[in-house]
């Protein structure tokens, strides 16, 4: 009974609102907001705590990603809590338990973005009855409520990889499979992966899906081969209906696993199931990935989601708002449109940033001094960011040539060399890909991966070009 008494100590209900705050300052908002703000303290007795949980949906992810830390954090501000314990607790429930009133008047003012009834109630059901259909826990990572096609902004840099998307999720036979997806960082890629398994549960729940990253399906065959358990492992994968697998380039230079993956990839498609498959390059491109498998992944439908374009951003800033129910002042939108270009998610994340300001202030007017003011530090290292353009054009000084002989197809050594360096520099300083670097010198992606690797092999054979390098690097980088 004194251990239970400690619970409604004011002390403990500080040590939550401290714990919250701490881990709202080091996972960011929006993680906050959807997976640890529903948290709310249970009870407590022989030294464990009893966190509660809205959804074992909801359990299993922060069982996976964050119970190490909280306890941590907790068991430093009170050692006599030994362990933490994370139980699934209805809303009805919840009102009979204690939470923490600070934590939650402190953040209450921050919108949560808010997820459809219908797609938030099917994902909890069906991850939590693995009987009925369900997505398989075992195998599978947990999936992000708020990533559905509804929340998809379409523009004509995302729409053919969309249009793909749906028809996979839409058809139980599609005339393409695999379907592989590939993009840079933060372009949409796997929001459209979680999408399609979305939908698919919705329409047909009966359907067996494994959604996982490469890096999860290499951890369970490593494990299935130290406890000679791979016909467990094989047994697993290859009875599933929908296999997805997101940023497949991390199993480059894993040959063994590859070579599982490519029997399972075989195994599947003979039997008519559907594949989708993400990475951050085309298949031709990827590094490490042994021919066989290429050959396999670009079989399908390849689709490639460039990066965005102006309407586009200017789409998902106005989406987002509306879904905060925030009214987004048309110079604040334009503004961050026209600064943020690399990803979706700096471009989100700038967003929520304002918004909590201003609404943590006294819910200040958001303006577009307000905007400059609070993403200033965001903003400066934007300004630095080396972009394509101005390698060809520091480049093209340098060598004393145009940029428009640089774009041309001239094969001059005076106009090719210097091309060939730009095309290296832009591959070293910025995070755009092959087919998006050869884009800009109206050249496919097969021309760029020649001249990297010819720059490459000059830097070791010609001092004088490593040396041009080497003083055209520091120049952009400054």
């Amino acid at each position: 009974m004194a251990e239970e008494a400690i619970i409604n100590n004011d002390s403990v209900q500080d040590q939550w609102g401290q714990i919250c705050s701490q881990l709202k300052t080091e996972v960011g908002d929006t993680a906050f907001e959807s997976w640890l703000k529903p948290l709310t303290l249970g009870s407590f007795s022989d030294g464990t705590m009893n966190i509660c949980v809205p959804t074992r949906f909801m359990r299993n992810w922060v069982i996976t990603h964050y119970s190490d830390r909280i306890h941590k954090i907790w068991e430093k501000k009170n050692p006599t809590i030994k362990n933490v314990n994370f139980i699934v607790q209805s809303v009805q429930e919840e009102a009979h338990g204690l939470y923490n009133p600070t934590c939650r008047s402190l953040l209450k003012k921050i919108s949560s973005t808010p997820v459809p009834q219908n797609i938030y109630q099917s994902g909890s059901s069906f991850v939590a009855n693995s009987n009925e259909g369900s997505l398989n826990d075992s195998l599978s990572v947990p999936l992000n409520p708020q990533y559905t096609f509804d929340n998809f902004v379409v523009g004509k840099t995302n729409e053919f990889a969309y249009a793909a998307a749906r028809k996979v999720a839409e058809s139980r036979n599609v005339s393409f499979n695999p379907l592989f997806l590939y993009s840079g960082v933060g372009l949409g890629k796997t929001h459209l992966m979680h999408a399609i398994a979305w939908h698919i549960k919705q329409q047909d729940p009966s359907r067996n899906i494994v959604y996982l990253s490469a890096e999860k399906f290499m951890y369970k065959f490593v494990r299935a081969l130290r406890y000679k358990d791979t016909t467990a492992f094989k047994e697993q994968f290859r009875s599933v209906d929908v296999l997805m697998v997101d940023d497949v380039q991390f199993m480059g230079g894993k040959d063994t696993t590859q070579e599982e993956f490519f029997y399972t990839f075989n195994s599947l498609i003979e039997e008519g199931r559907q594949i989708i498959i993400s990475a951050d390059k085309s298949p031709a491109d990827l590094e490490g990935i042994e021919n066989r498998l290429k050959s396999r992944l670009g079989c399908g439908l390849v689709a490639d989601i460039h990066p965005t374009d102006f309407d586009l951003r200017m789409g998902i800033l106005n989406n987002k708002a509306q879904q905060l129910g925030i009214e987004l002042p048309v110079k604040v939108a334009e503004f961050l449109a026209q600064k943020i270009t690399s990803n979706i998610r700096e471009l989100e994340g700038a967003l929520r940033r304002v918004i909590a300001h201003s609404q943590l202030l006294s819910d200040k007017e958001i303006t577009l001094d307000m905007t400059q003011d609070v993403l200033k530090d965001m903003l400066r290292s934007y300004d630095k960011r080396t972009t394509i353009d101005e390698i060809q054009k520091k480049v093209a000084e340098h060598f004393n040539i145009s940029v428009k002989e640089m774009q041309s197809s001239r094969r001059a050594r005076t106009v090719a060399r210097p091309r060939q360096i730009a095309m290296y520099l832009a591959k070293q300083l910025t995070s755009r890909s092959l087919p998006e670097i050869g884009r800009k010198f109206d050249r496919d992606h097969t021309t760029v991966m020649h001249a990297v690797r010819k720059v490459e092999e000059l830097i070791l054979e010609d001092s004088s070009l490593a040396e041009n390098v080497d003083t055209l690097r520091r120049t952009l980088e400054a």
